[in-house]
């Protein structure tokens, strides 16, 4: 899959569009059975094609430790405990999906690009749930992806019926990536 593609927006307009993944650091030793960056950019790619995303967008991804992200939650979220993943937008939608016709703030003045925001996952949490859940390393963290993917473009799980949309999103992603339950 390339990373350049063309869609069609809402008003069915073909735009070009650029998805970019930055891995910004890798602060473990822990070596992924697969290509990371190159996964990670075919979801982050899955989810904004699927989001209908008519903006050059970038996403910074950092793959850190048990230790970094129990700090991290404890200092963005005053949750003092280790988590799978951690998303920080980079701006908020009126609703979820409802990309604007405005320009951003969150737009990098080099590169053109909507700063979408930052993903932040446990490689310890990616190891243990894929072990936990009964499928492979490379299917836990191409859905930790998405699912972070899915809260920088504004949904949320807070109530059954959120849930439910960003379950439903996360499989048919996923399923459509060929990344798949074992």
């Amino acid at each position: 899959m390339s990373n350049m593609d063309q869609i069609a927006d809402h008003t069915g307009k073909k735009r070009r569009i650029l998805k970019n993944v930055v891995i910004t650091s890798m602060e473990t030793g822990t070596a992924f059975p697969f290509p990371v960056r190159r996964t990670a950019g075919k979801v982050c790619t899955a989810v904004l094609k699927s989001e209908h995303c008519p903006y050059n967008t970038e996403v910074s991804l950092t793959i850190v430790d048990s230790d970094e992200i129990q700090e991290l939650n404890r200092e963005y979220r005053g949750i003092d405990r280790p988590t799978d993943v951690l998303s920080f937008p980079g701006m908020t939608f009126r609703s979820p999906g409802e990309w604007p016709d405005e320009s951003w703030d969150s737009v990098d003045p080099d590169s053109g690009r909507l700063m979408l925001g930052d993903i932040v996952i446990n490689a310890d949490r990616v190891f243990s749930q894929a072990q936990e859940y009964g499928h492979s390393v490379l299917r836990e963290f191409a859905f930790l992806v998405a699912h972070s993917m899915l809260h920088l473009c504004g949904y949320d799980h807070e109530t059954l019926q959120e849930a439910a949309v960003m379950e439903k999103k996360q499989a048919d992603i996923l399923t459509s990536l060929g990344i798949l339950r074992e």
